[in-house]
């Protein structure tokens, strides 16, 4: 009986982290979407749906300290419960990072805009928005094959961070006007870059789950804390 209790709580467990997640990507999208858009109502919206991801995690972590305290599990349960808890605290990391591009958008009213650098934002969203929502299908299968090939997906975002600091900086050295708007582009691409590391470290987890070896996937990337 206990054990199909805990079998339940488990699947609860992966199913809540799975909403978070889809809840996360959308608070992604949508803030890049009303950054590129100046849509002020939308970038709201991602602020005020924050509270929603914050609570998910806390009842996740908590949940997953009441499995680990009453139920005592051992090896792949273990893991699983203890990859829920980390890689739930790497999705509220990433929502934190798309409050902070809704609130760039709130905050550039009315600045002279460098639309080409808008459009590789747009395009490197994109990306990041894919690799979070495979990320998240990797997970349900377990699939440690395509965490690896996700992680690696994260060179290409940090190649749309260069590209946008070279378009961005040029111009602003050519047009001082566009500095306060540029200073923001910065901003902005530098968060999906951390959503990029998030997604990679999720992948790692992904892998302990599959393997019970913790390994750093790109060894390269700057430490994030």
């Amino acid at each position: 009986m206990l054990r199909t209790q805990f079998e339940e709580d488990l699947l609860n467990l992966h199913n809540q982290f799975y909403e978070m997640g889809m809840v996360v990507s959308s608070a992604v999208h949508k803030s890049v979407r009303s950054y590129i858009d100046h849509d002020k109502n939308l970038a709201q919206e991602v602020i005020d749906n924050d509270i929603k991801i914050n609570d998910m995690e806390v009842r996740l972590e908590k949940k997953s300290f009441e499995m680990i305290a009453l139920q005592q599990p051992v090896t792949t349960d273990l893991r699983t419960i203890i990859t829920i808890m980390k890689a739930s605290s790497d999705l509220e990391r990433m929502g934190d990072h798309a409050v902070s591009v809704a609130k760039s958008t709130i905050r550039l009213k009315g600045m002279p805009r460098i639309l080409e650098v808008e459009e590789v934002i747009s395009e490197m969203s994109d990306y990041v928005k894919k690799m979070v929502d495979n990320v998240l299908i990797a997970y349900v299968k377990t699939d440690e094959k395509d965490a690896r090939m996700i992680a690696k997906m994260d060179e290409r975002v940090n190649e749309y961070f260069k590209q946008i600091y070279k378009m961005t900086t040029d111009t602003m050295e050519k047009q001082s006007e566009t500095i306060i708007s540029g200073t923001d582009y910065l901003n902005v691409a530098s968060y999906l870059e951390r959503i990029g590391d998030y997604v990679t470290n999720i992948c790692e987890w992904i892998v302990y789950l599959a393997s019970g070896k913790i390994t750093e996937l790109n060894s390269n990337r700057d430490e994030q804390f």
